[in-house]
C-alpha cells in the first residue's frame, strides 16, 4: 500500500498493527517452549512437559495481551472522559 493510498484510508491499519498479534503469539510460544523444555529435560516426562507448555503458553499470551493493551495509548476519548464534574459535587 502506498503512502497516498494510506492517506486516503485513515482507518487502515499499518503493517506494524497487523503484525502485532503474530508477535504476541511468537513470544508466548517461545516462553511456552522454554518452559516445556525445562520441565521435559528435568523430569523426562514429556506428557507433563506438553501440559506445562500448553498452560504456560496460554498464561503468557493472556499476560502479554493485557500488558499490550495497558501500554498502548488510546486513540480517542471514551464517552465521559475529560468532562468536568457538576459544580454541586
Amino acid at each position: 500500500m502506498t503512502r497516498a493510498e494510506r492517506n486516503e484510508q485513515p482507518d487502515a491499519p499499518t503493517r506494524r498493527d497487523r503484525m502485532r498479534p503474530l508477535e504476541l503469539l511468537g513470544l508466548a510460544g517461545a516462553v511456552g517452549v522454554f518452559a516445556g523444555l525445562v520441565v521435559g529435560l528435568a523430569t523426562r516426562e514429556w506428557i507433563l512437559a506438553a501440559i506445562f507448555f500448553g498452560v504456560i503458553f496460554i498464561v503468557s499470551l493472556v499476560v502479554l495481551a493485557m500488558l499490550s493493551l495497558a501500554a498502548s495509548a488510546p486513540d480517542e476519548k471514551l464517552p465521559g472522559q475529560g468532562e468536568e464534574p457538576p459544580a454541586g459535587h
